[in-house]
């Protein structure tokens, strides 16, 4: 069996993987702080909602629906300048984190957006009657009522961007995927191939799991 795993480095595959962690991290936090706002703002400029004006619906919708058409390969070929413009290098972490966030900060807002469109209309109107201006309503009626289905989404997103992850390898942004393409694919050295991709389906399990159970936890019964 060792002879097997002869072309494994673990101290490398470690790194990999604190790579690859870091990215999700970094990336899931940031389409989380620009994704809900996003999602909301779909949600409040919709039909029948305080804010409702087609035209900026429309236009909201048009640039999320045209960032989530682009294949993320190509996103992040495409963003190579803006990358190295916002935090000076292509390459690595850092140079992975923002076409990350802008291939899955519109995808989770779609999901912010179906979420609060689960909330219950009649607590709305609830709160709306009683005169609350539109801050009190998206904290504390909308975003609390429709938690367990954000987290949901975040769960999905995070998922998401395990694979994002793997592809951003292509262009060398370090982490698991990088070592399968590299090494995996490129040397055909099948027993690195194995240990990434079961250490990548291991964090995706990991992440469900978590996000399961805080959907449960949130879930109003």
């Amino acid at each position: 069996m060792s002879g097997w795993f002869v072309h494994i480095d673990w101290a490398e595959i470690g790194q990999a993987g604190l790579d690859t962690l870091a990215m999700l991290g970094g990336s899931l936090a940031l389409t989380i702080l620009f994704g809900l706002p996003l999602g909301v703002l779909l949600f409040l400029t919709g039909p029948g909602q305080v804010w409702a004006s087609r035209s900026a619906n429309g236009a909201l919708a048009m640039a999320v629906n045209l960032l989530r058409s682009v294949p993320f390969i190509i996103l992040l070929i495409v963003m190579i300048p803006v990358t190295v413009l916002l935090v000076g290098t292509s390459l690595g972490v850092a140079g992975a984190i923002p076409p990350l966030v802008v291939g899955a900060a519109p995808f989770f807002a779609r999901l912010v957006e179906t979420a609060l469109r689960e909330v219950d209309r009649n607590t709305i109107e609830a709160v709306q009657a009683m005169g609350a201006p539109t801050r009190d309503l998206v904290l504390r009626a909308l975003l609390p009522e429709a938690m367990p289905g954000i987290i949901a989404g975040a769960t999905v997103t995070a998922v998401a961007l395990v694979s994002f992850t793997a592809m951003a390898g292509v262009v060398g942004a370090g982490g698991l995927g990088d070592l399968a393409i590299r090494f995996g694919y490129q040397r055909f050295q099948t027993d690195v191939m194995l240990v990434t991709v079961a250490l990548l389906l291991l964090l995706v399990q990991l992440l469900q799991m978590a996000g399961d159970g805080l959907v449960r936890h949130f879930t109003r019964r």
